[in-house]
């Protein structure tokens, strides 16, 4: 009896021992092992066996990339505004044995630490560098930070801030200057505008004057052209009707004067505004303008055509000085 019950206490010791010797670590964290108190190395992920009874766990510390929040709280600036910041802090363990012996509270002293050097950084700049000059805010807290938290075996990879908020009344004067600032662009670019609108405008005009001095021109040019041609055609005609003399036609000369004479009475004639025309004709040079157009109608006649009708009685030719009525009741 009294022997079974030894080996079943045996049993429960071998058990529990066996228990104590086996460590299975998670992936994600590494174990440190103390022994009697002294730590003597870090267990890895997966499965360990240690001394039971002389060796135990100490601190079970997480690997893994962690975030951290700061709280909120107000830095003085430089230009003595007041302003409420929070952020957050991603960090890294490195070494599981600093971690957990080179530093009391990992957690509170990343915090307190922080804290400290973000009240440093931002109560050097003026309130419009803390609003606008974020990224050079962080880059520094980082550097300080990661440099500080070095022999805890920590790896600082982010800092960031999450909101920087001004007092009400710096925040109402911002908006009320981004406002003035905004109506001066506006005001700028506006007067711009009609500014290049009035360049334009003059441009067109004078391009408009340029173009119709030039069309002047052109039409000026073509007038001249031909006048110099109906000029040229008439001397061209003279040049024929004084050859045709000088050769022995003068009913050439004739036929030229009451071609003139002809297109002169037409054009007066044919006048819009002339209803009725009272203007004396010399009989002679009538007569002796149409008289050579005779002769030279009959010279074109060719033999045997009958000759002209005689003109009817009655038809007598005005005398000189006398005026003949040319009218649409004639």
């Amino acid at each position: 009896m009294t022997a079974g019950i030894f080996v079943l206490v045996l049993l429960v010791v071998a058990v529990f021992a066996l228990a104590q010797a086996v460590v299975v670590v998670k992936q994600g964290f590494e174990y440190t092992l103390e022994r009697f108190g002294r730590f003597t190395t870090t267990l890895r992920p997966g499965f360990s066996l240690i001394t039971p009874f002389v060796d135990r766990i100490g601190r079970k510390i997480n690997m893994m990339e962690q975030v951290l929040d700061i709280p909120g709280q107000e830095i003085i600036t430089k230009d003595n505004a007041i302003v409420a910041v929070d952020g957050v802090v991603f960090y890294q363990v490195l070494d599981a044995a600093k971690a957990a012996y080179e530093v009391s509270d990992l957690y509170s002293a990343i915090v307190n630490l922080t804290t400290t050097n973000l009240r440093t950084v931002m109560g050097s700049m003026d309130l419009d560098e803390t609003l606008s000059k974020r990224d050079a805010i962080n880059a520094k807290l980082l550097i300080v930070v990661d440099q500080a938290t070095h022999p805890w075996g920590i790896k600082i990879t982010r800092v960031e801030l999450k909101d920087i908020r001004p007092p009400a009344d710096i925040v109402n004067a911002m908006g009320r200057q981004m406002k003035a600032e905004r109506e001066k662009r506006a005001n700028i670019l506006e007067a711009e505008g009609s500014r290049a609108s009035a360049i334009l405008r003059a441009e067109g005009a004078k391009q408009g004057q340029i173009l119709e001095a030039e069309g002047r021109r052109e039409a000026a040019f073509r007038d001249a052209e031909a006048r110099e041609r109906a000029a040229q055609a008439e001397a061209t005609a003279t040049e024929l009707v004084s050859a045709a003399i000088a050769n022995g036609n003068p009913q050439a000369l004739n036929y030229f004067v009451a071609q003139k004479y002809v297109e002169a009475m037409t054009a007066f004639a044919t006048s819009p505004n002339a209803k009725t025309i009272f203007m004396p004709i010399e009989a002679s040079a009538l007569v002796g303008s149409l008289g050579g157009i005779g002769e030279l109608v009959k010279a074109v006649r060719p033999q045997g055509d009958a000759p002209a009708a005689p003109a009817p009685k009655g038809s007598g030719t005005p005398q000189v000085g006398q005026q003949r009525r040319i009218g649409p009741f004639e």
